[in-house]
């Protein structure tokens, strides 16, 4: 039966990555399929796997369709999380497709892979999701 796997980002340094996504998304980098092109994330109870990372030699794409939205409650937990993240080691992105009063900021990763950190409070259905 097919199922559902993890999302994997291509990474030009794979000890960069794993130091960097570690630390942005709280994981552990697991020995499970360890390689000198691969390491798998996990969560730190062990609970799942969450992300690959795979040494990857194509270039970055400026524009990709996929890519990771992480999530925030409030516009001053975004900003929070986005200078931690630069912090880390991300950069901001000039994005020129942004919407008028965006709910997301563009960041690229140490191999320059897009992703977003979104603001719920802002987004689209952020009035509309459940409390938890």
């Amino acid at each position: 039966m097919l199922r559902l796997g993890i999302p994997v980002i291509g990474v030009t340094d794979l000890p960069r990555a794993v130091a960097f996504w570690t630390a942005a998304l709280n994981l552990v980098a697991a020995e499970e399929r360890k390689s000198e092109t691969w390491r798998t994330l996990v969560h730190p109870d062990g609970s799942a796997r969450a992300l690959g990372l795979l040494r990857s030699a194509s270039p970055v794409e400026p524009h990709p369709r996929l890519h990771l939205d992480l999530f925030t409650d409030t516009a001053e937990e975004q900003q929070a999380e986005v200078r931690r993240l630069v912090g880390l080691g991300a950069r901001t992105v000039d994005w020129d497709h942004y919407p008028p009063d965006p709910d997301f900021v563009v960041l690229a990763d140490p191999d320059d892979n897009i992703f977003c950190v979104v603001d719920l409070s802002r987004a689209p259905s952020g009035g509309d999701r459940p409390t938890v």
